[in-house]
């Protein structure tokens, strides 16, 4: 019992500060929106499909780096430090590589936002918005490595002053660069997303600054500085299947978005009250998942398979507390939730059956999360690929979309589909997981001797 109270401190001192730091970045997206409310509705829907394609940006990015966390937990708790520097610069040759597209695509949006129905005068907001933002492509990436080399490493507070300095210093910096200040006008939304620039590179580097403290200056100097295909095809292996799993789930939320717009305005704006609390809720578990990803690949590392087991309980145990609170929250804060977010009459009312219906999956969600995270660690991602895509679009979706048009259930339907895909990918995961870590007692049973790369071996 010792051993696994152990466990859950080390879980809870990663899986906090990651947390705090998932809700500070996502406010920074906030105080965006509140920023281009003030100058009116044009600018507020320009920045809401310039954040939704910059959010969509982020989760490639975000799915492919996050095989970092993995191999440097891995690589730590073998004991080779001197392969967290390997891997850190191979994946900053990945990111650099990747936020190329990424910042292509961000400077030329005005020419391929009105493609895609979008009204040419909120296009052409969004365009002004994301151009100085495809130069924050590479800080993005740049975050990402950073982030998770340091949490490969189980330092997690760096991330968390990082961004939260980031989320404090975006309401002055975006004030002035949107409006100006004294006799200077400011340059609009252009300025919102220079200033979003600006932030993020102060982000990156203090981040890195702070990771530098906390280490010899020796241990952060690289043998070798130029890509290695055999490195950067090794983090492509693991981390494509988590950029596609990613999407997925993300893509899902936004296809239910754009279905509840077809539902009528306040099928439409109920949706966007619980969706906005349910992302909320779910930054704990995704700490937890976070957390779950580097305690397993440490362990793993180690070759300590009872540890590796310990990180998993613990992880489910964290995300059972969690959701637990969360879903009494939303079952028991309904109403005022509704209201604080400004529903009235039927879309308050409608919104309180969602963040019930919410409160009902947030076990699911939770579990789901943190399986996957556990999965991550063992660099197990293809086969959760698959079943996420089974449980979210093959599930989900579909059954969301009969409920709500063809059954007639409307947007209660839909969220209803909702709840069944993410429990069908807490189960499916849930079951990888218990696959996985009884296949891995069988072989180390068989082969005691064996190094952890030949007795941790998938199990299909």
């Amino acid at each position: 019992m010792s051993a696994l109270r152990g466990e859950l401190k080390a879980s809870a001192r990663l899986a906090f500060p990651l947390a705090l730091a998932q809700l500070s970045l996502m406010a920074m997206g906030v105080v965006e929106t509140w920023l281009a409310g003030r100058g009116g509705t044009h600018a507020l829907a320009a920045v809401a499909v310039g954040a939704a394609v910059w959010s969509l940006a982020l989760l490639a990015l975000l799915g492919v780096l996050m095989a970092v966390p993995a191999f440097v937990g891995e690589a730590f708790g073998r004991g080779a430090r001197e392969r967290i520097v390997v891997i850190a610069v191979q994946a900053m040759w990945l990111g650099a590589a990747l936020s190329i597209p990424l910042a292509t695509m961000l400077w030329t949006a005005g020419a391929w936002l009105p493609a895609l129905g979008v009204h040419p005068t909120t296009a052409a907001g969004a365009a002004e918005f994301l151009r100085p933002l495809a130069l924050a492509a590479p800080a993005a990436a740049c975050f990402m490595v950073l982030r998770g080399t340091g949490e490969g490493i189980g330092l997690a507070r760096p991330t968390l002053y990082a961004a939260s300095g980031g989320a404090l210093l975006m309401l002055p910096v975006g004030a002035i660069a949107l409006d100006g200040i004294g006799n200077w006008p400011g340059w609009g939304l252009f300025g919102l997303g220079f200033a979003h620039t600006v932030v993020l590179w102060l982000q990156t580097l203090a981040l890195a600054a702070l990771l530098r403290r906390h280490h010899p200056r020796a241990s952060w100097r690289p043998q070798r500085l130029s890509p290695s295909w055999a490195e950067l095809s090794a983090l492509l292996r693991v981390g494509l299947p988590m950029a596609v799993t990613v999407l997925l789930e993300g893509a899902l939320f936004v296809a239910a978005g754009l279905l509840a717009g077809r539902l009528g305005p306040e099928a439409a704006a109920a949706h966007q009250i619980a969706q906005i609390s349910a992302s909320l809720a779910f930054m704990l578990p995704l700490g937890l998942a976070m957390a779950s990803t580097v305690r397993v690949a440490q362990t793993w590392g180690a070759g300590d398979l009872d540890g590796v087991r310990r990180a998993a309980v613990a992880a489910v145990f964290f995300a059972l507390c969690a959701q637990t609170l969360s879903a009494l929250l939303l079952v028991l804060g309904a109403g005022a939730i509704a209201t604080a977010f400004g529903g009235e009459g039927v879309v308050a009312a409608t919104a309180v059956l969602l963040l019930k219906v919410a409160a009902a999956f947030q076990f699911s969600d939770g579990l789901q999360a943190v399986a996957n995270g556990i999965l991550r660690g063992l660099k197990d991602t293809r086969v959760p690929m698959l079943l996420c895509a089974l449980a979210y679009w093959g599930l989900g979706m579909p059954l969301g979309y009969g409920l709500a048009f063809a059954a007639g259930w409307g947007i209660l339907g839909l969220w209803f589909g909702l709840a069944v895909g993410l429990s069908a990918a807490a189960v499916l995961l849930g079951t990888r997981v218990w696959r996985r870590l009884r296949a891995m007692r069988h072989d180390f049973q068989q082969r005691s001797h064996a190094g952890p790369a030949v007795i941790l071996r998938e199990a299909s």
